[in-house]
């Protein structure tokens, strides 16, 4: 089943067209990779679903519900999350100020009104994920002194505070070593077993053709290929898009 369904999707930026009639779905339980080469138009599409963007056309339905054109702070108290390119995390504040500030775009509050409602079931849930991303030694120390691949994981953190059933990870893996790169692929693979669904844009092709259950594949701002990694591996437009061969 559909958790998330994403059907002709277009959105043009002044006299360019980002997308052009993108069709393709999330199905519940599922790691969906997105991938393409710059400019394909993936992040384009994120920024859509993720409320960022309003759509120009087309349709995008998550539980059922048509979410075009909601806030982003609506779709997330929907139960969606996001990570992007650029990390959000606050350089000044703790790593566990972070996840608390993460936590009030599901709540629909300031932090105050949150920590009110119920600050020791709030700091429990970050507490809880910060050990599970094996961060929480770094719990009271400024995000800013944390390396690069423990902001990513914080990142990641702060994305699943408000307890999601989707969650968006754009490039996660990007500029990390390949230690980190385990540790956060296998915290994604638990919590998939969880039942979280994933859609991810990732470039490093290898990773994303071995660890996804279904790809996506973006060019010039359309789906040119989609199915299992085996068979995207093989696809004579995806080798012309990426290599142009």
């Amino acid at each position: 089943m559909a958790l998330l369904e994403i059907t002709r999707l277009t959105k043009h930026f002044y006299r360019a067209t980002a997308l052009l009639d993108v069709s393709f779905s999330v199905r519940q339980g599922e790691i969906l990779g997105l991938i393409g080469p710059n400019g394909s138009g993936k992040t384009t599409a994120f920024n859509c679903v993720s409320g960022l963007l309003t759509p120009d056309g087309g349709s995008i339905r998550f539980r059922g519900e048509q979410i075009a054109g909601l806030r982003p702070d609506a779709i997330f108290r929907r139960g969606m999350g996001r990570t992007f390119q650029l990390l959000q995390v606050f350089p000044g504040m703790t790593a566990l100020e972070n996840m608390l500030v993460a936590a009030q775009e599901r709540a629909g509050g300031t932090l105050t009104r949150i920590l009110q409602r119920d600050p020791a079931a709030m700091r429990r849930r970050a507490e809880e994920l910060l050990r599970f991303l094996g961060i929480e030694a770094q719990a009271g120390q400024p995000a800013g002194n944390l390396s690069y691949g423990q902001q990513k994981l914080l990142d990641f953190g702060m994305a699943l505070m408000g307890e999601p059933s989707l969650v968006l990870l754009d490039e996660p893996m990007a500029a990390i070593n390949p230690v980190m790169i385990e540790t956060l692929a296998d915290r994604i693979r638990q919590l998939n077993g969880a039942g979280v669904s994933f859609a991810i844009i990732e470039h490093n092709v290898g990773v994303v053709l071995d660890f996804c259950h279904r790809v996506v594949v973006l060019d010039h701002g359309e789906v040119i290929a989609e199915g299992q990694p085996s068979a995207i591996r093989e696809d004579p437009q995806v080798i012309a898009a990426y290599f142009g061969g």
